[in-house]
Order: structure tokens, then C-alpha cells, then sequence
């Protein structure tokens, strides 16, 4: 492996941060876990950002239930943890499975005990903001039949080091108002994320029911593995499935794919408007914009700062 070729892609805006954290140390020739690690604790730790750890929106009983996964490319080794409560980074409890050969995906309780255990920093991971959001779905909810479902965007990420081990990482809050014990794609291997060293990594966003239906992280690994570009896997991983999904399930939720090849190389497919953040070698940390263009391809364009500037306001306004 080319000791300069480095590289970090992570799913939405609220990622950026993080990759710019993971590619320093990446720079910096720290370990491609490390890197992924920081990156999701650093979109953990954000408050305003409601689908992923502290500030997660709740399930419908007002408690923040969270999924994380990390995979090792070099061992294929995997830790998961699901439905973990009062965890500031289940990120890092995921990690910490996954040196052990037995019981690395612990779900519920387990998963919760096992943190406290371990030393794992506890938090009570409802903020305020989050809280006002809950009490205010519900009183939509009983006034009206509106869909309670809502928001549900996992960070999941790849990174490449210098010495071509690869790692990524998945953690989410889940959907707003799930059933308590819902688990979407994001700690399920092959479906939220999957990485090979000697191959490439791949993460999934959106509808983990949907998601889990067609494996689609490990589907892009497979292809890039018979030689596809990361762009040209994803695509045909993708478009094709959400079609078949339409026609057999009649209905095909949101879902975005990342994926980051052995060489450094990117890509995405999306079937809404999609942010991300991507960091490599040649390409300093930028945010850019994915949507599905024509003929089952994918269209990235820059983000304006008109957008980031919406953006920023949005997560940051006042709950009403």
C-alpha cells in the first residue's frame, strides 16, 4: 500500500466534524479504528443532532434506545450492540465487543450492563430538546393519525489508513417514536455495514427495514470485489434493488449507501437528497450533495452555503 493513500467517508452533514477529526489522525498514521471510532463518538456527543446518540430522538415510551456496530477489515472481526440504553458512545462498547470471539452482540440490558461493567462513561442520553420533541409528537399523535415514524439517520463511516487496514462504524438512535426493542440495519452485518481490507467498506442510512431486506453494504463489497469502481458498485447494488423492492414489497423506503475502496476511491447511491462527507489523500474534508440522477446513476454536486447556513438554523431552532 502506497503510504500516502488515506481515506474517511461518512454518511450526512452532521458527520463532517468527524472527518475532518479522522483524517488528522489518519494523516497523523493512526489506526483506521481509531479514526472510524472518533468519528461516530464525535456525532455521538453532539446534542442537536437527533438521531444519533446524546439529543437521539426517543422511542414511544420517551426512552433513547441505540444500535452501533464497528467492524475491523483486517480480522473481520465485529462487535455490535442494540437497543443500549444510558450509553454516551455505544460506538465504543461495539468496539470493545468485537475482541471478544464469543457474545460480541449484546442487545438490550446486556448490552447496558455490560457497559456499566466495563467502565463504558453513563449518561442520561434525553436531552431537554429531545424531550420537547417527544411530548409534542405525542400530542400530534393523539390529535391526529399522522405517521409517528420520523427521522432516522444513522452515521455510519469507513476509513482507509496509511497501511491499507480499513475499518467502519455504525451508531443511531433509531427511528423517533419506534416500539421499544426496534432494531433497524445499522448493527446488522451485510445490511448496515460491511469492510475487508483487502477489498473496501460500505454503510447504510435510512429505512433499516427496508435496508435489511436486500444486505446492500455487503452486495457493494462483493462487487467491488469483482473488480467495480466504489461508484459503479453502489449504483448497480442500489438502484436496481430499490426497483426490485417496489415491485415485490410495493414499497421502497429511503436508503443511501457509502462505500471507500482499498485504493482510496469513493462512492454513493441515494434515492433522496443526501449529504455526506468524504476525506482522502487528494481531497481535503468537503461535504457534498448526492441525488439519484438518470438511468440508475447517482448525481453529486457541491453543497451551498446557503444550505450549510439552513442547515445550521434548522437543528439548532427552538421547539415550539
Amino acid at each position: 500500500m502506497n503510504e500516502t493513500t488515506w481515506g474517511v467517508i461518512a454518511t450526512w452533514r452532521m458527520a463532517h466534524d468527524g472527518v475532518k477529526k479522522a483524517s488528522q489522525l489518519l494523516q497523523a498514521n493512526g489506526t483506521a479504528g481509531d479514526a472510524v471510532e472518533a468519528l461516530i463518538k464525535t456525532v455521538e456527543a453532539y446534542p442537536y443532532y437527533k438521531s444519533v446518540g446524546y439529543g437521539g430522538l426517543p422511542n414511544e415510551n420517551g426512552e433513547v434506545e441505540m444500535d452501533a456496530a464497528f467492524m475491523d477489515g483486517d480480522t473481520l472481526a465485529q462487535g455490535a450492540v442494540a437497543g443500549i440504553h444510558e450509553v454516551l458512545h455505544a460506538v465504543s462498547v461495539a468496539r470493545a465487543l468485537s475482541h471478544d470471539h464469543y457474545n460480541s452482540f449484546l442487545v438490550g440490558q446486556g448490552a447496558t450492563q455490560y457497559a456499566q461493567l466495563n467502565g463504558f462513561e453513563m449518561r442520561n442520553m434525553l436531552t431537554d430538546r429531545a424531550k420537547k420533541r417527544w411530548e409534542k409528537r405525542r400530542a400530534e399523535l393523539a390529535d391526529a393519525k399522522i405517521k409517528p415514524y420520523d427521522g432516522h439517520d444513522t452515521v455510519g463511516a469507513i476509513t482507509l489508513a496509511p497501511t491499507g487496514s480499513m475499518a467502519a462504524a455504525t451508531s443511531t438512535s433509531g427511528l423517533f417514536m419506534k416500539r421499544p426493542g426496534r432494531v433497524g440495519d445499522s448493527p446488522l452485518s451485510g445490511s448496515g455495514f460491511y469492510v475487508d481490507s483487502d477489498i473496501g467498506g460500505a454503510a447504510a442510512t435510512g429505512l433499516g427495514e427496508d435496508i435489511m431486506k436486500g444486505c446492500l453494504s455487503y452486495e457493494i463489497v462483493r462487487r467491488m470485489g469483482e473488480g467495480r469502481t466504489p461508484q459503479e458498485a453502489c449504483d448497480e447494488a442500489v438502484y436496481p434493488f430499490i426497483e426490485k423492492l417496489k415491485r415485490r414489497y410495493g414499497k421502497a423506503g429511503e436508503f443511501s449507501l457509502i462505500a471507500l475502496d482499498r485504493a482510496g476511491n469513493w462512492g454513493v447511491a441515494t434515492n433522496v437528497e443526501f449529504t455526506f462527507s468524504v476525506a482522502t489523500a487528494s481531497q481535503k474534508p468537503v461535504i457534498l450533495m448526492a441525488n439519484p440522477g438518470p438511468n440508475q446513476t447517482t448525481t453529486i454536486t457541491p453543497v451551498t452555503q446557503a444550505w450549510l447556513d439552513a442547515y445550521e438554523k434548522r437543528i439548532k431552532a427552538p421547539i415550539k
